[in-house]
């Protein structure tokens, strides 16, 4: 783009301009190193703060708090730390120029434009570091998140099923969150499907990073290991990488569609229930293991039987039945009472209202997986 500039210019100007030392060093700094298009960024919104503050000598309208906030917010957006420093500088020079003018005519200076700049600087500096540690420019550090967010939420889904069987899967992030600690992998391989619950500790983003990542290995895990030793696969995974965040806590089943067999393993998860579609009765699992990540092997009691037509099986995570101060036994026994109005209702129809009602008393993440027999 200079170089262009340049050769556009007559010979005699371009002779000329070769005499003044100062755009002598200028262009050598532009052009020099692999900054070239940042430093061009920078020179921009530079010369472009410093005429705002020329024009406030005529017009204290011009040189407005706005002109210099969009200014500063662009080049945290695309300009580096360094960069910005310098830009930041000429931005206090056009403020403090433009004060000086006020005063020197007895006006009144303009603390709100000191304050509005001040904070825009502020605001601006966060986000440029931001992006230099991310490595990214502009806004695509959240394009990343919104990216890696829509790939949780794909995995989270569960696969088309054979005729006669139906699924539900509701996930609700606390504090209305794009990103939570509960995420859901499933694997169909022919008539045999395998499903996950996973819930990571903690809430919100903190947990919601360390769930983007762990959903990825645990779908990697779920349909390439034997199913009697995924959640074992799982906590080894987990001692790999020395966190010291927390635990997690799982639940895994695999369903054969032919024959309607069901294998239930937990690992220290809220326990799952099956509905008895003959009796109108529910079972809660027997199944119990220690948490992920705490010991270096786990040992899970799984859990077996037979889906008929009519049955279900409800996995859950402790967002829908814990609350401080409450046992677990009654916020179990709360959540099956409210599950008996899905029966009439239909487990698809009902499900999101009933994670939607309990997770209203709570500020945690709520996971809600169903899957029953037609």
């Amino acid at each position: 783009m200079l170089e262009r500039l340049v050769q556009v210019l007559p010979l005699r100007v371009r002779a000329f301009l070769r005499r003044i030392p100062v755009l002598v060093r200028l262009y050598r700094w532009l052009r020099r190193g692999k900054l070239v298009r940042e430093r061009y960024v920078f020179v921009a919104l530079a010369v472009l703060a410093l005429a705002v503050g020329i024009g406030g000598a005529d017009s204290r309208a011009w040189a407005t708090s706005g002109t210099l906030v969009l200014i500063v917010l662009g080049g945290g957006l695309l300009l580096r730390v360094r960069s910005l420093i310098a830009l930041l500088a000429v931005a206090a020079f056009v403020v403090g120029y433009d004060s000086w003018l006020a005063w020197d005519r007895d006006e009144r200076i303009s603390m709100g434009l000191i304050t509005t700049v001040v904070i825009s600087g502020m605001l601006a500096f966060t986000l440029a570091r931001t992006r230099q540690q991310l490595g990214v420019q502009g806004l695509r550090g959240d394009s990343m998140l919104l990216e890696l967010r829509d790939r949780l939420r794909r995995q989270g889904e569960m696969p088309p099923l054979p005729s006669g069987w139906d699924s539900q899967i509701v996930l609700l992030q606390a504090g209305g969150s794009s990103f939570g600690g509960d995420f859901v992998v499933s694997a169909l391989d022919g008539d045999r499907l395998e499903v996950a619950l996973v819930d990571v500790s903690g809430k919100g983003t903190d947990a919601g990073t360390r769930a983007l990542m762990l959903s990825g290995a645990f779908g990697g895990l779920l349909g390439s290991v034997q199913p009697d030793d995924f959640l074992a696969a799982c906590n080894r995974y987990l001692h790999r990488q020395r966190w010291d965040e927390g635990f997690v806590t799982a639940v895994h089943v695999e369903v054969d569609f032919v024959t309607g067999e069901y294998r239930v393993e937990s690992a220290g998860h809220p326990p799952a229930v099956k509905f008895d579609g003959g009796t109108g009765t529910w079972r809660v699992s027997p199944a119990k293991g220690v948490v992920l990540g705490v010991v270096p092997e786990v040992d899970c009691t799984p859990d077996r039987g037979i889906l008929l037509p009519g049955d279900a099986l409800l996995l859950y995570t402790d967002g829908l039945v814990e609350a401080p101060g409450s046992d677990l036994d009654a916020g179990i026994d709360r959540l099956l009472g409210e599950a008996e109005r899905l029966v009439p209702r239909g487990f698809r129809a009902g499900a999101r209202e009933l994670v939607e009602m309990l997770s209203a008393e709570r500020d945690d993440d709520c996971a809600l997986v169903v899957i029953w027999r037609t």
